[in-house]
């Protein structure tokens, strides 16, 4: 485990703090299609929708969180249940410390324990980066392991401005003919606590 954050599970109460990193994002860039902030109630109740049934991560130092990641599902239909949709959103001011690499790298290891087999982005991808979109995010999953799988053209209209949208997937077990059912994080919490230092 990094010595300079811990990570944990978010809970309810983490709600405002997160929204305090995801707002920026909200309101000054394109990586959300999202146009408004949620409230902290709102923001509370997506975190309340993935956890128990799917990791929801964030790192901290010395208590504040630096960062969030999560999964959710891919779709709701059950022959999707070895596929989910991963995010991750880090204090824009905490970039490049390593914080997105290490959440990323511990989410993946807890959706392993669970028997997910595919991590599939849905990431806002600009035709030419200006001042809202970069291709950061891409790239970040590129070095996450992450390959790119499709792309949708002028989906997304924010700030007066179209913006791409890209698949990328990352699979991460083996497809058999006879796969066993994922299990729950909450089943599993335990383990990858101490298998992985989760807290």
């Amino acid at each position: 485990m990094n010595k300079e954050f811990e990570i944990r599970t978010a809970t309810q109460r983490d709600a405002q703090a997160l929204l305090e990193i995801y707002a920026p994002y909200v309101k000054t860039t394109a990586v959300t299609f999202e146009y408004r902030v949620p409230s902290a109630a709102e923001f509370a109740g997506r975190i309340v929708h993935v956890e128990g049934k799917y990791p929801y991560l964030l790192a901290q130092a010395g208590g504040e969180i630096l960062g969030y990641a999560y999964a959710g599902a891919f779709h709701a239909r059950e022959a999707y249940d070895w596929a989910v949709e991963t995010s991750i959103y880090v204090n824009k001011n905490k970039k490049r410390m390593g914080i997105g690499s290490r959440l990323y790298g511990a989410l993946e290891a807890a959706l392993k324990e669970q028997g997910v087999l595919n991590l599939n982005a849905c990431i806002a991808f600009p035709q030419r980066e200006d001042a809202y979109l970069t291709k950061d995010s891409a790239v970040f999953h590129e070095k996450m392991g992450f390959r790119f799988v499709g792309e949708f053209h002028e989906c997304g209209y924010k700030f007066d401005r179209w913006y791409n949208m890209i698949w990328m997937e990352k699979q991460i077990g083996p497809h058999t003919a006879h796969q066993p059912p994922i299990k729950d994080f909450a089943e599993i919490r335990a383990q990858i606590r101490q298998k992985y230092g989760i807290l």
